[in-house]
């Protein structure tokens, strides 16, 4: 028998499961919490919790993660660097590209080039000059981007140029958006290279973490990641293209969710620890889109479709104008972190014993999680806050920190450093539907809040209420989103740019009538949905089944719900598309022809028969050849799909606007 390890790297927990790819079944699962400091230590734990002699057998080791999907939502990363051609500064602040497409201005350097749209005439770069004039700029990065206007139209031969240069001079990764995605929106193209520079060092660490894990216990089984798009590709391009998973662990949710169950048409809802993702089953099969949107971020990734929220079991509880609410940060349970560091709950005792109610979180702490390569890069207060935290994590309202200038966000940013603080998963401890951690640490923070918060009082019967109240606002945060996506899927074409505040007004006191009769029964608004709500996570059972019920649909928790991504890990194989256009028109010469666009060529044809042919083969060829890339050994089912574009001129005559060939390359990780 043919047997796979499923691995599944989130937030908070590791898990890991054995799965038999002759009867699709789940042999083992374990789970372990997330080690952020070492990943490996947790991929480990999860990996003991299987039967030796069934890891032995092993062929293929699947990975899946959400650390990048995290990475985005949070504003995490290494320190990265965009060479932008084709632009300027003043179009990128024109376009609003920092806000609609997650291009920090201060990251992207604009080079305006002006070549032809055509692809035709192209303006080279001085590269010696540019580095030159922009040298402390290039040096401070640790990976490289670069994007060039009209890259598909002249086969990106200025993108190649500077990674050339660039990484000769500069000893960084880079990599071109050309490698990566083949649409023609810069602004969007740029957003992908600077994003998968940033996840470089995220995705390498995940990587190595799972590397050290399975040699220490003698497993050499093949490596293989989860793409955005549920499909799978070797360790070896993801560490290059880690960009390809931001969506790793949600797509492998859906893969994992259409193994477990018998729903045809569902919204999966995956509660983690930093994030809950939505995505959709129509017909059983994943509904998919053509550009990932995560976080500030606009990319041209295709993936499973996957709508992104800040909510999980560790997101931040805080005070807000005096009223309990959630943050969309993730930060340490306090309950867990007193586990590791037991002196936090002494420290915590003392805060409680000394300190009156304040507006700033005194109960929340600060500890280093790693020390970072090029300290000097830092600032003088930022390193020295490090120096403070080398010896454990300090309390943010205690003497060793000046809590009034504290300024931690880009060392939290960069994941140099982790905050602490009372959560959901504190919550459940108090509450006793989970005991993993320390519940007297939980009630400790609890009280704080009980303490600060003007309607209540330090005593059993108003934390009873404190718990019910985070319960709440779990439960209702869930419902406006699943309520959201499920109106922005029917009626997209109404919502395209998202819900207005009369429909979110709406969402709003629909939750807080739940069960009641609305109004005289003159009229009312109900929502209807034949779609189930899957639920998957560890913490989603404890609140998903009110969201269902106050939506009026049905509820399944399916058995391994809890990790459901490793199953999906396991149970995925290789699919690789290639796009291929067909453009006619005059050329500079004043002649007539059909001019194919792949990734690697640009081609003219005087005869339309024969530019299809070329599109076909070219289309079918790249295809292939990233489905090997990829991973995938044996047979190959390829599919090649052609579709022609028309419009219509003021005068009602047709116009050819292009053809657009498709070709799909899917095989399996093994023979």
């Amino acid at each position: 028998m043919a047997y796979g390890i499923g691995i599944d790297t989130g937030g908070t927990y590791t898990d890991a499961v054995i799965y038999d790819y002759g009867t699709k079944e789940v042999l083992a699962a374990g789970k372990s919490p997330t080690t952020r400091e070492d990943l490996s230590l947790g991929i480990g734990r999860a990996l003991d919790a299987l039967p030796a002699e069934l890891l032995r057998q092993a062929e293929v080791a699947a990975l899946s993660t959400t650390l990048a999907t995290n990475a985005c939502v949070e504003d995490k990363g290494g320190r990265a660097r965009l060479v932008m051609m084709g632009s300027t500064q003043k179009t990128l602040r024109w376009v609003d590209a920092e806000k609609k497409y997650g291009l920090h201005y201060d990251d992207v350097l604009c080079l305006d080039t002006h070549g032809s749209f055509d692809g035709s005439v192209v303006d080279h770069p001085d590269w010696q000059a540019v580095m030159a004039e922009n040298d402390d700029f290039l040096s401070q990065a640790e990976a490289l981007g670069v994007v060039e206007l009209n890259a598909m139209h002249n086969g990106g031969v200025c993108e190649a140029e500077a990674r050339d240069a660039l990484a000769g001079r500069y000893g960084v990764p880079l990599v071109t958006a050309s490698e990566l995605v083949s649409g023609l929106n810069i602004m969007e193209r740029g957003a992908t290279a600077l994003l998968n520079a940033r996840l470089l060092p995220v995705v390498e660490a995940f990587i190595r973490a799972v590397d050290r894990a399975l040699m220490q216990r003698g497993l050499g089984a093949l490596h293989v990641i989860v793409r955005s798009d549920g499909s799978l590709m070797v360790e070896e391009l993801a560490k290059r293209r880690p960009v390809e998973t931001i969506l790793s662990g949600p797509a492998a949710s859906v893969i994992g969710c259409r193994a477990l169950t018998d729903c045809e048409n569902a919204l999966i809802v995956d509660m983690g620890g930093t994030t809950t993702d939505i995505s959709i089953l129509r017909g059983g099969a994943p509904q998919m889109t053509g550009g990932i949107r995560i976080g500030a971020w606009r990319t041209q990734i295709r993936g499973v479709f996957i709508d992104t929220f800040g909510l999980g079991g560790d997101t931040r509880l805080v005070i807000a104008d005096h009223r309990l609410a959630l943050d969309t940060r993730r930060v340490e349970p306090l309950c867990a972190a007193a586990v590791r560091w037991p002196r936090i709950r002494d420290e915590l005792e003392a805060l409680l014993a000394q300190t009156r109610p304040h507006t700033r979180p005194l109960h929340e702490f600060l500890c280093l999680v790693r020390e970072p390569a090029r300290p000097e890069r830092y600032t003088d207060a930022e390193r020295r806050l490090m120096d403070v935290l080398a010896d454990g994590p300090v309390c943010i309202g205690g003497s060793a920190v000046d809590m009034y200038s504290l300024n931690s966000e880009r060392l939290e940013r960069e994941g140099v450093v982790m905050r602490c603080g009372l959560t959901p998963t504190d919550i459940m401890h108090i509450r006793g539907d989970y005991t993993a951690f320390d519940e007297k640490t939980a009630r400790l923070a609890a009280r704080y809040f009980l303490r600060a918060l003007p309607d209540m009082e330090d005593d059993e019967e108003n934390l009873a209420a404190l718990c019910e109240r985070v319960y709440e606002l779990v439960e209702r945060r869930l419902f406006e989103n699943v309520a959201r996506v499920f109106i922005e899927s029917a009626y997209p074409d109404i919502y395209k740019d998202g819900l207005d505040s009369q429909t979110e007004a709406l969402i709003a006191r629909k939750w807080a009538r739940r069960g009641e009769k609305e109004g005289d029964g003159f009229f009312s608004l109900s929502f209807d949905a034949s779609a189930a709500l899957v639920g998957i996570g560890a913490p989603i059972h404890l609140f998903l089944p009110e969201v269902a019920k106050a939506l009026g649909v049905r509820c399944v928790i399916p058995a391994y719900s809890g990790v459901a991504n490793a199953i999906g890990a396991a149970a995925a194989d290789v699919s690789a598309r290639a796009v291929v256009e067909i453009r006619s028109g005059f050329g500079a010469d004043g002649a007539f022809s059909y001019t194919i666009h792949a990734s690697d060529r640009m081609e003219r044809f005087e005869d339309a028969d024969e530019a299809l042919e070329a599109a076909r083969a070219a289309a079918k060829e790249l295809a292939v050849s990233e489905a090997r890339r990829r991973g995938a050994m044996g047979e190959l089912s390829v599919t090649v799909e052609t579709d022609a574009h028309q419009g219509t001129d003021r005068y009602g005559a047709a116009v050819d606007l292009g053809v657009t060939v498709t070709a799909c390359a899917r095989g399996r990780m093994r023979d």
